[in-house]
């Protein structure tokens, strides 16, 4: 299975470069990494297994480092691994008090 992530800054307009993305499967940390300049971070292209992930975006210090007060200090997205085998592309629209996402292709 791979995974990977965009984060757009939907206040910007732009993604969202710098921020660190944790992996887990369980209490297990299986991958992280930090977006790039487009927004995005490739996790992972490691096997793993059926049943629920999360990914942990660190949305408190990327706010903070650009001087703006929000309400998620961070973002857990916990979604369902059915087939192992695809590939997994969830990715995170971002605001100050408000984010959304969906499962990408």
């Amino acid at each position: 299975m791979s995974v990977s992530t965009h984060v757009l800054d939907a206040v910007a307009g732009r993604p969202a470069a710098g921020v660190a993305v944790r992996l887990f499967a369980g209490d297990d940390l299986l991958a992280e990494g930090t977006t790039d300049a487009d927004g995005r971070c490739r996790l992972t292209e490691d096997a793993t297994v059926a049943g629920p992930h999360r990914l942990v975006f660190a949305t408190g210090p990327w706010f903070a480092g650009r001087g703006v007060d929000a309400f998620w200090p961070e973002v857990t997205l916990t979604f369902a691994v059915t087939a192992p085998a695809e590939h997994h592309h969830v990715p995170l629209l971002l605001s100050p008090f408000a984010y959304s996402t969906y499962r990408g292709s």
